[in-house]
């Protein structure tokens, strides 16, 4: 399969001041070291307890946070991408002039002016509540129409013809371009934001919760709304929820995500018939079951997640892991993997 991203060791930290002079106490430590790659065409699944820096890592990858540390090779071809680890792993003077080279073109991480802004129209994200993300003094017609007046992908009547467009690909009409956010039910208000982000025709969509303010039935259309979108328009999707069953019906990879790390990574179908990190097993015996009569027994984990401002030395999981050994109290383990397409990261798979 094509890459779309390559990510490597991507760091986010926030720092903490503190004292009279406002100095520098620390650093939340929100996206720590994370390695991935996403396919063009896929829609990858991102899963883990609230904290545990899953939204940044969206934000990161399509620039809307600076990262600290680390590098994005967007579109880069497959030679780029593995000259690029070669290069990474040597430390003279010429491999560093010839990563900059690459950098320049690929890495989105070190994106500025122009460059950063030509790159907005090819990543979008949808967050999680239209109700803060929909300027509710905008008009339905403008707030669409916004993103392709600051492109300058139409004008005038053009941009009218696009938003009545991608209204009705959305179930809805002309007639509601002249309301504001507050006159739609949430339904509509979320199928404004996709509208918004898909009307740029981008390349890679960040889906950050899109459908948890939403009840069941209008959850369904949504979702296959996205797979619809998809198909037609090629899209790629990071889809962050935290409804584990949504991510296994519409996800064809998955990452599980702990303070910061991935954990676990493998297929929707792999990781759900066979988890293998003990936090995965916790998250995936919460799911439940639609059957009265059938049982499951939860995984109940001790403890609270750890702050990311300090956390644990080795293992982060190992304060509240039943099967924590010494090992993991002090050295950290590594994504590796398993079998084919499945990574864990934990001192149990050696």
């Amino acid at each position: 399969m094509e890459n779309l991203f390559k990510i490597y060791d991507l760091h986010k930290y926030y720092p903490l001041y503190g004292g009279v002079f406002r100095k520098k106490v620390g650093e939340v430590r929100a996206v720590d070291g994370v390695s991935l790659t996403i396919y063009r065409g896929e829609i990858l699944g991102l899963v883990g307890e609230s904290g545990c820096g899953k939204t940044t890592l969206g934000k990161t990858i399509i620039r809307l946070l600076n990262p600290t540390a680390g590098h994005i090779l967007f579109n880069a071809p497959e030679n780029i991408t593995e000259e690029f680890e070669e290069l990474l792993e040597n430390k003279d003077d010429d491999s560093q002039k010839r990563l900059d080279e690459i950098a320049d073109v690929y890495d989105i991480s070190k994106f500025k002016g122009r460059k950063l802004k030509a790159l907005r129209r090819k990543m979008q994200i949808v967050y999680q509540d239209p109700r803060t993300s929909l300027n509710p003094r905008m008009l339905v017609k403008d707030i669409i129409g916004e993103p392709l007046k600051i492109h300058k992908l139409a004008r005038g009547s053009e941009i009218h013809e696009k938003v009545v467009n991608i209204l009705r690909k959305m179930g809805m009409g002309e007639k509601h371009m002249y309301r504001y956010p507050h006159e739609l039910s949430g339904g509509q208000r979320q199928r404004i934001a996709i509208a918004r982000a898909i009307i740029t025709n981008p390349e890679f969509i960040v889906l950050d919760e899109p459908t948890s303010s939403v009840d069941v039935s209008v959850r369904a259309q949504l979702l296959r709304l996205f797979q619809d979108f998809q198909k037609e328009l090629g899209l790629t999707y990071l889809f962050i929820s935290h409804d584990l069953s949504v991510v296994e019906a519409i996800s064809d990879r998955v990452a599980v995500m702990y303070l910061g790390e991935i954990v676990e990574f493998a297929s929707a179908y792999e990781l759900f018939k066979n988890p293998l990190h003990p936090y995965t097993k916790a998250l995936l015996s919460a799911i439940p079951i639609p059957d009265p009569k059938s049982r499951r027994i939860k995984i109940i984990l001790k403890g609270e997640v750890p702050s990311p401002v300090n956390p644990p030395p080795g293992c982060r999981f190992h304060p509240r892991c039943k099967y924590a050994m010494d090992i993991c109290t002090k050295e950290k383990p590594m994504l590796k993997e398993i079998k084919p397409g499945h990574y864990v990261a934990c001192h149990l798979y050696k």
